[in-house]
């Protein structure tokens, strides 16, 4: 503030700018691999904020600018977080930054104005506000205009919790190549628990073969989502191989494995690369996870393919239990079983404090996967 302040020359700099040109180098996640560099244009970031805007303009029309705001408990230099702050910018919304999510201090800042607006989650936060007992008393449904979840999958059982509570939620799905905007479920309208709904505004999404990458898969049946829009980034910095391996004429090959209903709303089955393959049978974690949430005494679960002699690869769970509960492996492992195909059912179960999480609360199956090979490996 104070070389702003103190600078005498307030003319604009004349700079000239185009739509394509580069804007961001937003690094990836890097959950699955060593994070790359995505090129986002100046078209890139404006036109997601349009888009974004007009999908939430009927949540958002609900509060007034004087009370608009938006509470941003995420890094800005993660593409979810920068997404949240333009989003401010442009609708005349106050931001309001917690540098680190603690659940009593974001309690305390939601209580202390008149209404957050839109509150951009990971389910990991989600879960810690409704599970905390001053929600209740709260009303904390009262306080929170809408909540958008990304990031990562929202188990069914959070999903229900958030509602119970009164909050408005929406799931989306996005990623930094896609500037974090792809898909969203409507505001008005059907929404599907467990569903990222459709695809946001000029954006196409077709479902692939996953062995070849270019046949489309018929209705209901797994496919890899190639993904194509303005808001498509323009490649990989500096890394021309993995750009022609991921873009192809303008199709995004995204990793995600979805399947389309009759409606025309995605759902998620896992990420490519997660997929464990268990005596010739393909598991998608995601569908343990959810599984190991309804657990009642699961406050947080995730499941990781494993090498086996026997199987090529089995399955593990990872979890963290409510405070105060105890669980054995064994009753984990039959909850499993009662809701599970046999060949998908957990063989161990390892009970942790904490899972690593990455900065925006998403679990880090990859990290998990790479302590197992490292047990192997000594």
């Amino acid at each position: 503030m104070d070389i702003l302040g103190g600078c005498s020359d307030t003319g604009r700099i004349q700079v000239s700018i185009t739509p394509e040109d580069p804007a961001v180098i937003q690094f990836t996640g890097g959950t699955t691999g060593i994070p790359k560099g995505a090129i986002l244009t100046h078209k890139n970031i404006v036109t997601t904020i349009v888009q974004l805007s007009t999908w939430y303009l009927p949540r958002v029309k609900l509060s007034p600018p004087e009370n608009r705001s938006t509470l941003i408990a995420l890094p800005i230099y993660h593409v979810y977080g920068n997404l949240a702050s333009n989003w401010a910018l442009y609708n005349c919304a106050l931001q309001i930054l917690v540098p680190q999510f603690e659940i009593n201090t974001v309690l305390e800042v939601i209580n202390s104005v008149p209404e957050v607006t839109y509150f951009p989650a990971v389910p990991t936060m989600l879960s810690a506000i409704v599970n905390h007992p001053k929600a209740k008393e709260m009303e904390i449904g009262k306080k929170i205009g809408f909540v958008n979840c990304g990031a990562a999958p929202c188990p069914l059982e959070l999903i229900e919790q958030v509602k119970d509570a009164g909050i408005y939620l929406t799931e989306g799905w996005a990623m930094s190549e896609t500037s974090c905007v792809g898909t969203g479920n409507p505001i008005r309208g059907m929404k599907k628990a467990g569903s990222i709904g459709f695809p946001f505004i000029d954006t196409d999404i077709k479902l692939v073969d996953l062995d070849d990458g270019v046949k489309e898969v018929p209705q209901g049946e797994p496919g890899e989502m190639l993904i194509k829009g303005p808001q498509i980034m323009k490649g990989y910095w500096e890394n021309p191989e993995e750009t022609a391996n991921q873009l192809r004429d303008g199709w995004l090959s995204t990793g995600d494995v979805a399947i389309m209903d009759k409606d025309g709303y995605l759902f998620i089955v896992d990420r490519k690369k997660d997929m464990i393959i268990a005596g010739g049978f393909n598991i998608y974690p995601r569908e343990i996870d959810e599984i190991l949430h309804q657990h009642p005494k699961v406050k947080m679960a995730i499941s990781v393919g494993i090498p086996d002699k026997y199987r090529g690869e089995t399955v593990k769970a990872y979890v963290v239990l409510r405070e105060g509960e105890k669980a054995s492996q064994e009753e984990i492992i039959a909850f499993c079983k009662n809701k599970l195909t046999a060949y998908k059912v957990p063989k161990i179960v390892e009970f942790r404090d904490s899972l690593p999480q990455s900065s925006v609360g998403k679990i880090l199956r990859k990290t998990l996967r790479d302590e197992e090979m490292a047990k192997i490996e000594k």
